[in-house]
């Protein structure tokens, strides 16, 4: 099983050194992205079968425009790390940004950046970048749920990051999305537990206190992951996931995230223009 640290200075999908200074003071965007480019040497060498035909890892091909995201919005000081569990479709696969609806992505966080594509595209899940028609409903709704409370990014990204805890997308022969839960169990395992250990690195290197996972496996996921690691003084909890296969979402996710979130104090956090 791969599960290997990777050490010394990462290099970014083209060939780039992202070099992290040896002590002093490093911005939580550059240790963040350094976490990731580890993650992607790790997950390079797994492979996939049964049910798994394609792999998208939009870490690799839309690697500017993610980069764009954690540059702008990445910062110290943030408290709550939303998390949700992979790509979709139409969403980060995309645009390189979780639950990156393009919509959103393009007119409400403002990101830009080059995306090519994955090296073996299935022909219904063709990677249309920041020109893809088709939107993603959790990500609209997810975006458009703190876009209608927030106001401006800025008030956002003041309190809160969002990530995904595995980069990568899976489909099967038909094109049909299959999450990591319905992989095979051994290669599931391998699979989360880098993205375990990468997510521990990435609350470390960020300090929040709080995290939330973005539907329930995502939630389990994060609390089992930073017990097992011993990282302590992070809370961890969870909300609807927005997608439109889930009944309840469909009948006022927005209302029902805002309960939650008010509850969590996350709501009073993101409505104090103060901040």
């Amino acid at each position: 099983m791969e599960d290997e640290k990777a050490s010394g200075d990462a290099a970014d999908p083209e060939g780039r050194k992202l070099v992290t200074p040896r002590g002093g003071n490093v911005a939580p965007s550059a240790r963040f992205l350094q976490v990731e480019l580890e993650l992607n040497t790790h997950l390079r060498r797994l492979t996939f079968s049964g049910p798994v035909r394609y792999v998208y890892n939009p870490l690799e091909y839309a690697w500017d425009a993610h980069r764009c995201y954690v540059d702008k919005y990445c910062r110290g000081g943030q408290a709550v790390l939303f998390l949700g569990m992979n790509p979709g479709p139409y969403g980060m696969a995309q645009t390189g940004v979780p639950f990156g609806e393009v919509k959103s992505v393009v007119d409400w966080l403002r990101i830009s950046g080059a995306i090519g594509r994955p090296p073996d595209e299935h022909p219904k899940r063709r990677i249309a970048g920041l020109a893809c028609a088709q939107s993603e409903v959790s990500g609209a709704r997810f975006w458009g749920f703190f876009r209608s409370l927030c106001g401006e990014p800025a008030q956002f990204f003041k309190h809160c990051f969002v990530h995904n805890l595995c980069p990568l997308m899976f489909m099967g022969a038909s094109g049909k999305n299959l999450t990591p839960p319905e992989l095979l169990a051994a290669e599931r395992d391998a699979l989360l537990k880098l993205c375990d250990v990468a997510l521990c690195q990435v609350v470390r290197a960020l300090g929040v206190s709080m995290v939330i996972g973005v539907g329930r496996v995502a939630e389990q996921r994060a609390r089992r992951a930073l017990a097992a690691d011993g990282v302590g003084g992070v809370r961890v909890e969870g909300i609807m996931h927005p997608s439109p296969r889930n009944p309840r979402a469909n009948k006022g996710w927005a209302e029902i995230a805002r309960a939650k979130l008010s509850e969590l104090g996350v709501v009073s956090l993101l409505s104090d223009g103060s901040g």
